[in-house]
């Protein structure tokens, strides 16, 4: 739309878009109003819309993933979700256990993360592990002390939703539902967190394209939910001295291709703790819009991941690395 177009304008053309058959999303920029019209190319020509009042131009998004297009929407896309501001000049830090496993572990570590600089509090509830033997999380309860250490030290709530029919109880309790790499594909899951209003952390599939992930990210966009991040967890190739294999590139080409924020996780794209903090600082110069780190306050005795977590030193020694790295950029953590 023109930069002077009108409320009553952007409303007409939006009705007007509606009746093509097509869905309409309207962008409000810093300079200007964009609307995207979602749908079949076949029902419309250009024609159709450049005649209308307070239209400035219309211009094709030739990228499949058409609202996480950088094409559709030229400005960084910065989050914010209670304490967690993500995008922009800021680097997001969210920081916890892999899971949840009583009240005294995730207090003590949300006291201590919060102490060292973290901006949010991630906690797994419901762990979808891959051996059915393994520790499952304790559901409901983890919620509740998520929630509680939230009331305790401030810090915005981020815990991964691992079913279509949990979203509403994990939206209740969670600042941002986390979608992890198993369900980067789960079509209605990913639809139905984007029926919410909270903050989406989507990870990226273990054997999942850059594309995949940006079109997992346009279900969300789809259903209604603009508040995506997307993060770059690592993925599988034949390497066995780590985990997975953390790709840094990553981060410049999503920031080249899509409008939302990038986040990076060290602790499963190497699965190894001595490794992490390097990463970490790796992924802050790369240019990440935030960070997820795993961090226990005893990681020897965990009940999930603890091969993988940085204790509560070593995270605090973390952050001030990468809050020099940051610095240097011109960004905050």
């Amino acid at each position: 739309m023109q930069p002077e177009a009108t409320q009553a304008e952007v409303a007409h053309m939006v009705e007007r878009i509606q009746k093509l058959g097509l869905k309409p999303h309207v962008i409000v920029g810093a300079e200007r109003t964009v609307i995207a019209a979602v749908g079949d190319e076949r029902r419309t020509h250009k024609e159709n819309l450049e005649s209308g009042p307070g239209v400035s131009e219309v211009l094709p998004i030739l990228a499949p993933y058409k609202m996480a297009s950088r094409e559709l929407r030229k400005e960084p896309t910065v989050i914010r979700a209670g304490s967690l501001v993500v995008g922009g000049a800021t680097v997001g830090v969210i920081a916890g256990p892999c899971s949840v496993e009583s009240e005294e572990q995730i207090l003590q570590t949300a006291r201590a993360v919060k102490a060292a600089g973290a901006t949010a509090l991630r906690g797994g509830a419901f762990k979808p592990r891959t051996s059915p033997y393994s520790f499952q999380g304790l559901k409901e309860q983890g919620l509740e002390l998520l929630a509680a250490a939230r009331q305790a030290t401030g810090l915005a709530v981020v815990t991964e939703v691992v079913a279509t029919e949990d979203v509403p109880l994990v939206a209740k309790y969670a600042d941002v539902l986390q979608i992890g790499a198993r369900n980067m594909q789960n079509y209605r899951l990913l639809e139905a967190v984007g029926a919410t209003r909270n903050a989406v952390l989507l990870k990226r599939g273990p054997s999942a394209t850059i594309e995949e992930l940006l079109l997992a990210a346009e279900y969300i966009l789809n259903a209604g939910n603009p508040n995506v991040m997307l993060c770059e967890r690592g993925i599988r190739t034949f390497e066995s001295h780590t985990r997975f294999t953390l790709p840094l590139a990553t981060v410049v080409y999503l920031h080249a291709k899509t409008h939302l924020p990038v986040v990076v996780d060290p602790s499963h794209g190497t699965g190894h703790s001595y490794l992490v903090p390097q990463m970490a600082v790796a992924s802050v110069a790369a240019g990440a819009d935030g960070l997820i780190l795993e961090v226990h306050p005893d990681p020897e005795n965990a009940l999930s991941d603890g091969y993988q977590s940085l204790d509560l030193e070593q995270f605090a020694a973390t952050m001030a690395q990468c809050r020099k790295v940051a610095a240097a950029l011109g960004k905050e953590m």
